[in-house]
């Protein structure tokens, strides 16, 4: 019983000991994502892996899709991803948390975890729009607060 106790003990004083999450802003989240691939894990078991291209595609696979035409951009204290074309787009807007390696999206919404995911330096996956052109356009220049600086995809 006293082992039991002790084990129950140990267990309990692990949250205390890990390191506690950073909510990142808009800045922290560009430079943690630009140029890297993020990889993870929805909360519903579907697994992601997007290449944040510096120009603002969104290349690799979103869960469900290959992405063919999706875009990103950070607000001052998110991360947006824009999919589809303009006549049936969606948006998809994320807080992020990090704490170690271990990066917690939640959804600007309603603030549930939506993912858990690791940054990969560079493009290690070969994510790529295999040559077909898609424009990361309008839609996010006008979106609510002022975006980061970068060129848009225009290819």
């Amino acid at each position: 019983m006293r082992r039991f106790a002790l084990a129950l003990l140990a267990v309990l004083a692990l949250p205390a000991l890990a390191p506690a999450a950073e909510r990142l802003s808009g800045e922290a989240i560009e430079r943690a994502f630009r140029g890297n691939t993020v990889s993870g894990r929805y909360t519903n078991g579907g697994f992601f892996t997007e290449y944040h291209d510096p120009n603002g595609q969104a290349l690799g696979h979103n869960g469900w899709q290959a992405n063919t035409d999706a875009c990103w951009i950070t607000k001052p204290d998110r991360i947006c991803y824009y999919y589809g074309p303009p006549s049936d787009r969606t948006v998809h807007c994320f807080s992020v948390e990090v704490s170690g390696d271990l990066y917690v999206l939640r959804n600007s919404g309603n603030g549930m975890v939506n993912a858990l995911a690791k940054v990969e330096l560079g493009n290690p996956r070969n994510h790529t729009d295999n040559g077909t052109p898609w424009y990361c356009d309008g839609l996010i220049s006008r979106a609510p607060g002022p975006p980061m600086s970068r060129k848009l995809a225009q290819r």
